[in-house]
């Protein structure tokens, strides 16, 4: 905007002077047209003389009239001539005057014209630039926005690309846990199937083992009465060698009374010890579920710990039978008496002696310490 009113300001001095310059000259043609005199009509000039009649007569006077008259005549057209002549050169003067304003007009025009057809290419071109200079900020503007279009797409294209492949790997991960999920209900299926056809199975082990064990457990109560009795018998005899033992033994040492108090308490804790591993061979194999690939020969030894009030702590595979389901019923008929209440009356040095940690071993044809 500045630049256009600059290029105004330069050419109003140019025009207003050609402007003056011709108000100037139609003044000066317009004077000098309305100063020519204004040339007064022809008029026949006449010169009077006067001659004496008395010795002219009419015939002479008419002839010197009419010569006076032609001479007269002649000088009047002769001025009348050169009046006109004057006035045809004033009148080619003036034309000449008004062509050399015209002239001098015409170049004025011309060059306020050019001044103009300047100043107006000049803005033209003022405007070109600006509007060349406007379309390559607007095509700089429109590339911007087109590579930022582009880039946004780019980024649209490639989050798109990147959800494609979260959602597939989404779904390939679905259908593999879709497909996990199948296979373990399947396998639970199949495992459900098999532990019914197991169970049915192990129903009528069971039935023909509980027929089977209800013939042995009479025999085996014969057996254990007899081994108990026999057990009560070797205990006296320990008994009773124990104390033979004892007392040649305080002889000896010439000490007899507080070896005598111990043996006497070492015979007692072992008394004890007898009594309950009765009872806890009794528990045992009350909870013990002889298995079918139990065999005459096997023989598994288990670590037994006791607490103070008679829990079983823990239960250990000390020497295995060659047998995994016979060491597992024998962990087992143990872990399922939990507690042995008797414990709890024992003394602590026989608690620490006999139960803190005991052996038992088990065998197909009986169970014993």
């Amino acid at each position: 905007m500045s630049r256009q009113t600059h290029s105004r300001d330069r050419l109003f001095w140019p025009v207003f002077w050609a402007l003056m310059i011709h108000v100037v000259l139609l003044s000066l043609l317009f004077v000098s047209f309305s100063g020519t005199p204004e040339l007064p009509p022809s008029r026949p000039m006449v010169k009077a003389t006067l001659y004496q009649l008395e010795s002219q007569n009419m015939a002479a006077s008419q002839t010197s009239q009419k010569i006076a008259g032609e001479a007269e005549r002649t000088r009047t057209q002769d001025y009348a001539q050169e009046q006109l002549e004057q006035k045809k050169r004033e009148q080619e003067q003036e034309a000449a005057d008004r062509r050399k304003a015209e002239e001098e007009r015409r170049v004025a025009a011309q060059k306020a014209e050019e001044q103009k057809k300047l100043a107006e290419q000049k803005a033209a071109e003022e405007k070109r630039a600006a509007e060349q200079k406007k379309l390559a900020e607007q095509k700089a503007a429109e590339q911007k926005a087109a590579e930022q279009r582009k880039l946004e797409m780019q980024k649209a294209e490639a989050a798109r690309l990147k959800a494609a492949e979260e959602a597939k790997k989404k779904a390939e991960e679905a259908r593999q846990k879709a497909e996990q999920e199948r296979k373990k209900a399947e396998e639970a299926r199949k495992k459900a199937a098999a532990e019914r056809k197991q169970e049915e199975e192990k129903k009528k082990a069971a039935e023909l083992a509980r027929q089977k064990a209800e013939a042995e457990k009479k025999k085996r109560e014969a057996e254990q009465a007899a081994k108990v009795a026999a057990e009560k018998a070797r205990a006296a005899e320990r008994k009773a060698q124990e104390d033979r033992n004892a007392a040649a033994l305080a002889e000896l040492l010439g000490d007899g009374e507080p070896q005598f108090q111990s043996s006497m308490g070492d015979r007692q804790g072992e008394q004890q010890a007898a009594r309950l591993d009765d009872l806890i061979v009794q528990l045992v194999s009350q909870s013990w579920s002889r298995p079918d690939a139990a065999r005459n020969g096997m023989q598994v030894v288990l670590d037994v710990e006791f607490l103070a009030d008679g829990t079983i702590s823990r239960v250990t595979l000390s020497r295995s039978s060659g047998n995994a389901a016979f060491d597992n019923s024998a962990l087992a008929a143990v872990r399922n008496v939990a507690r042995v209440r008797e414990i709890q009356s024992l003394d602590r040095a026989t608690y620490e002696r006999f139960y803190r940690k005991r052996s038992m071993a088990f065998r197909p044809e009986d169970l014993s310490q």
